[in-house]
């Protein structure tokens, strides 16, 4: 007995100091790999990480954050079945990760890194449509808050599409699928705007922004800039599939099932609302419907838009200004606000139209639309007499315009292209530099009359 008691200690022992060892070579090599990383010499961290992350997988969360990078230089340097074999290694990554340190990794975000992995070699992977959208698909409702990245969600919504083309999937699939995605889209534009519009606003108060700030705004733009790419570009191909004699024959049919559904009806008559289906009388229908089901600022517009169309347009007003009470988050407010500055433009109400787009623009200062909006009414309104004496004094708001229009460039860079086309068309139409010559005005500041009521500076000639 007491050689076997020894024997064990023995053992236990060894046991003991060879997990010591391990542990502490463990932790030199952590250091070696992560070094190397950090020099961007991934090839040789390989080998260290590699010891690390089969010896001590819970040792630190560099292992899975270092191995990413790692493996993804990998697989971008490498062919064939090395290349196939990291692919695998990344997978098996995420999976290890998860196990050792489940807290730091959220599931919406790395299932979705997964299946984009997935999607990126599905060739050699041997991956169906099918297969692809099944795994995206979980990933997205397993944890919709932390499936963000622009990319995977734009995947995601291009292979219900690819289905939807092949006869796999129907059209209320089809639809219910653009509105799960464009409505997390939403929620990360209002998020980054929030963001970027605390820092836009210490820049108008005169402060300078920190070395950090900077780099945030950077990523804010870039995060802004891909989601309304991707925003653009589903409702390009949804709006090909998406027509007036599809959608009614479908809600029709649909409508009695889902009357009290508050989320069937908001995206219903959003999606008839954007796709000019308003004429026919089930749009009203639904309308009625959602307001009495949800009565919600949102309602309050759709009506109002009811109301235009029937040609009461001080009943109408009176809705949309009770749907900008109703809401009282300052996001959505700017959204509505700029929804009803928008709809006053079309009716050429533009002082009052105006009104409700600076409103936005208050709220939402890192949205250009308003600047568009605004400086589109002046160009419409250069040629009218009453905003100058003569023809230079009327053409000079096209200044005035170009003005406005970059300002929307400059909040928002997604839309520095269509402020260029703008800028383009407005300038052609202004007074050229022989008429501000022959006018004696260069240098001077010329008051605009009639609604416009602003002032502009005659650019000097060079």
């Amino acid at each position: 007995m007491k050689l076997r008691a020894l024997t064990f200690s023995v053992v236990l022992l060894l046991s003991f100091g060879i997990n010591a060892q391990t542990e502490l070579e463990c932790k030199t090599k952590l250091s070696i790999f992560h070094e190397a990383v950090k020099a961007k010499k991934y090839d040789a961290a390989y080998e260290p990480w590699l010891f690390v992350k089969n010896n001590c997988p819970d040792l630190n969360l560099a292992i899975y954050a270092d191995g990413e990078k790692i493996l993804k230089h990998k697989i971008e340097n490498s062919k064939d079945e090395v290349q196939l074999s990291f692919v695998y290694a990344m997978l098996d990554l995420w999976i290890l990760r998860n196990e050792h340190f489940k807290s730091d990794t959220p599931q919406g975000e790395f299932n979705a890194k997964a299946c984009q992995l997935q999607y990126d070699y599905k060739d050699e992977l041997g991956k169906t449509t099918s297969e692809l959208f099944e795994c995206f698909d979980n990933a997205f409702n397993s944890d919709k808050e932390t499936f963000t990245h622009p990319k995977s969600l734009y995947t995601y919504f291009s292979l219900m599409v690819e289905l939807f083309d092949a006869g796999k999937k129907s059209s209320a699939e089809l639809f219910d699928n653009y509105d799960d995605v464009s409505e997390k889209i939403e929620v990360e534009i209002q998020n980054y705007s929030e963001k970027l519009n605390a820092l836009v606003a210490k820049i108008d108060n005169g402060s300078r922004l920190t070395g950090s700030e900077e780099n945030k705004k950077r990523a804010y733009e870039s995060y802004l800039k891909n989601y309304t790419l991707i925003q653009n570009n589903m409702n390009v191909i949804a709006d090909k599939r998406a027509k007036c004699e599809n959608l009614i024959p479908l809600y029709t049919k649909d409508f009695e099932t889902h009357q009290n559904d508050s989320i069937w009806l908001k995206r219903s008559v959003s999606r008839m609302y954007h796709k000019d289906c308003t004429d026919d009388d089930l749009y009203e229908a639904l309308v009625k419907q959602y307001d009495k089901v949800a009565p919600s600022a949102d309602t309050k517009v759709y009506i109002a838009t009811l109301l235009f169309k029937k040609g009461k347009d001080n009943e109408a007003l009176e809705y949309l200004e009770k749907a900008g009470e109703l809401e009282t988050r300052p996001y959505n407010k700017a959204n509505i606000l700029f929804r009803i500055g928008a709809i006053l433009k079309e009716k050429r109400q533009y002082s009052k139209a105006r009104n409700y787009l600076s409103e936005a623009l208050k709220l939402n200062p890192s949205n250009g639309k308003p600047h568009l909006y605004i400086a589109e009414m002046y160009k419409e309104s250069a040629k009218d007499k009453n905003c100058g004496k003569d023809n230079f004094h009327q053409r000079a708001v096209y200044w005035l315009a170009v003005e406005e229009a970059q300002k929307a460039s400059r909040v928002d860079p997604t839309l520095q292209s269509s402020v260029k086309a703008y800028v383009e068309s407005y300038l052609a139409k202004a007074p050229t530099k022989e008429e501000i010559f022959l006018s004696g005005l260069a240098g001077k500041t010329l008051k605009i009359g009639c609604w416009i009521n602003r002032s502009i500076k005659v650019p000097t000639i060079d």
